[in-house]
């Protein structure tokens, strides 16, 4: 089954982030996965978002 499309307003408290940071992040480089649809719809996928919270994990404050 697909992942659903979220919209950046919808996405954005599933990360505990503001709409604003996930522009800026756009815009800066992505390291949030989304999918461009037509010339401005942007979606992101759950999935994408569970998969980029699990690659965020750490073990230490020290480590990155």
């Amino acid at each position: 089954m697909q992942s659903p499309l979220l919209t950046t307003k919808q996405a954005a408290p599933i990360l505990g982030v503001s709409v604003a940071f996930l522009e800026r992040d756009r815009w800066t480089g992505a390291r949030v996965p989304f999918i461009k649809i037509g010339s401005r719809a942007v979606r992101y996928r759950l999935s994408d978002l569970h998969a980029y919270i699990e690659s965020r994990l750490c073990q230490s404050t020290s480590q990155y």
